[in-house]
């Protein structure tokens, strides 16, 4: 070790601990919060919870929610509001199953826990031993890339890597086979979030058990937790009678317009559960692993998962915390000094779910709701975690997380609630623009004739657009699924090598300026 780094270490002990427990070798004191919980403060915010969301279900109409409360090894407060689809009678309880969206990635992150500490795999076990057909664009980093690399979002793959291919209706192979052509930024220097990455990492670790993940799933976890309405596929959550129905807000009100469909990223979005079986899940988090007197998860091969790996969140200013991530879990410090370990799940078709668990007090809410995000679900967990801390509500949560979240549903594309130009230039002949167009992420892009216009479709997909003539050589098109709101517009433009279009550039694939397609 370098003299310096020596000295720093030896500082940082030294201020961690008193002398004596140095010289006794003994471990330092636990962390002591800033600001302590009063006797009876907790029960006090459990009291005033069902007034918090009773409240939230009136003020943004939202159709159903579940919440429960849990503290050490006891459920404090479970209840289910309103429909699971919006006009029809079906009330949510305790057992009404919701997806879970991103709250998928700290269970499965347990799951993987799970095999840690049975010893089939380490968080640092490299991706080329075990899924060796996986690769990044950069071979150094390829060579060097962990599983905890991939939970920890620090693998160098770009925000969200893979989430357009899964809109257009690849399987998950195929699109974790596709992020070998992404560009990667620096290598364990920056976070950034990625449903395949992290899907490819969950994957790899249940090929080594020589099970499905889904199933790997329910024996790791799901069964020892008597968690009986949970499961990683989508066809088990449409089976069940007592489960809701996604909902997006349009102009009548909450409506359910579509069904996501997230076994491609299993492991990162395809958890559906019941609050009452999430409750369960918390308990044996905040137990360190143990649930009822069985030590369901190595608490050693947990608490890396628990714990920072990586800076999610500079902070803006001198005086602001950091965000943190661990493996599949957010970890960060409250105002009171005190560690909260969280996750929300979002689908823009129709769910929102958030847990914030606090491990100094042995406290969480897990807050499940059927409708797009819009940040009730964040206000709701977080009003209750400054009634436990602070006694009453530090800040108007339930108004702020709107604001945050209201761009997220905003339509896509610069050409968004623009009419076509009055004076457009006309196009060429259709054939002009006809062909079939390469992209090494993407695929190839084949550009017909059809009912008396061009069409659009991606090879080895059932994704179509029409296109509509914009100005000159530029087309649009409509999308709308989880990454492209109501509203949104594509512009697609060709480059014209006298009267045949030798490439194509559309607008909705370029997230990563690869938007490209190239003549074949």
């Amino acid at each position: 070790m370098a003299p310096r780094i020596l000295a720093a270490a030896v500082a940082l002990a030294l201020f961690a601990a008193p002398p004596t427990a140095l010289a006794n070798d003994l471990p330092p004191p636990a962390q002591t919060a800033g600001i302590a919980i009063p006797a009876g403060q907790i029960e006090k915010a459990v009291e005033a919870l069902d007034g918090i969301i009773e409240s939230a279900m009136r003020e943004t109409g939202v159709p159903g929610l579940a919440v429960a409360v849990v503290r050490r090894d006891e459920v404090l407060f479970a209840k289910g509001y309103g429909v699971r689809k919006a006009g029809e009678e079906g009330a949510v309880d305790t057992d009404t199953v919701f997806q879970l969206a991103s709250l998928s990635k700290p269970v499965g992150a347990t799951v993987v826990a799970k095999q840690v500490g049975e010893g089939l795999v380490d968080w640092d076990t490299r991706m080329s031993e075990i899924l060796p057909w996986f690769r990044l664009s950069n071979p150094e980093s390829t060579a060097l890339l962990t599983v905890g690399d991939l939970y920890a979002h620090r693998s160098g793959l770009p925000d969200h890597a893979g989430d357009d291919l899964e809109d257009l209706g690849y399987p998950q192979k195929v699109i974790l086979e596709q992020l070998r052509h992404l560009k990667t930024g620096p290598f364990r220097l920056q976070y950034a979030y990625t449903n395949f990455g992290l899907t490819a990492a969950a994957e790899a670790v249940a090929g080594v058990a020589g099970k499905d993940w889904a199933t790997l799933s329910e024996e790791a976890i799901y069964k020892p937790l008597g968690m009986e309405h949970t499961s990683s596929r989508l066809g088990d959550f449409l089976a069940r009678g007592n489960r809701v129905y996604n909902h997006m807000r349009g102009d009548d009100g909450w409506e359910v317009l579509f069904q996501r469909d997230p076994d491609p990223q299993s492991p990162a979005g395809g958890v559906s559960a019941s609050v009452n079986d999430m409750a369960k899940w918390m308990r044996m988090v905040l137990g360190n692993g143990a649930f009822e007197g069985r030590q369901i998860v190595e608490a050693a091969a947990l608490l890396p998962a628990l714990s920072p790996q990586s800076v999610s969140g500079h902070p803006a200013v001198p005086a602001a915390r950091a965000g943190f991530y661990g493996y599949g879990f957010g970890v960060g410090v409250s105002p009171a000094g005190r560690v909260m370990i969280s996750h929300s799940g979002a689908f823009a078709l129709g769910a929102a779910t958030n847990f914030i668990m606090i491990p100094s007090a042995d406290i969480g809410i897990v807050v499940l709701s059927n409708a797009q995000p819009i940040g009730l679900v964040e206000g709701i967990s977080m009003s209750f975690m400054d009634l436990v801390q602070f006694g009453e509500i530090q800040r108007d949560w339930l108004a702020m997380y709107p604001v945050l979240f209201g761009p997220m549903l905003d339509p896509f594309g610069k050409l968004a609630g623009k009419e076509a130009p009055e004076d457009a230039k006309p196009a060429r002949e259709f054939e002009s623009y006809t062909g079939t167009f390469a992209n090494a992420y993407f695929g190839n892009l084949t550009v017909e004739e059809a009912d008396g216009g061009l069409t659009m479709k991606v090879e080895g997909t059932k994704s179509s657009f029409p296109l509509q003539h914009w100005t000159g050589d530029e087309f649009i098109f409509r999308p709308l699924n989880e990454n492209a709101m109501k509203g949104s517009i594509s512009s697609v433009r060709f480059s014209m090598d006298g009267e045949r279009a030798k490439a194509v550039q559309v607008e909705y694939f370029d997230a990563f300026n690869d938007g490209a397609f190239v003549r074949k």
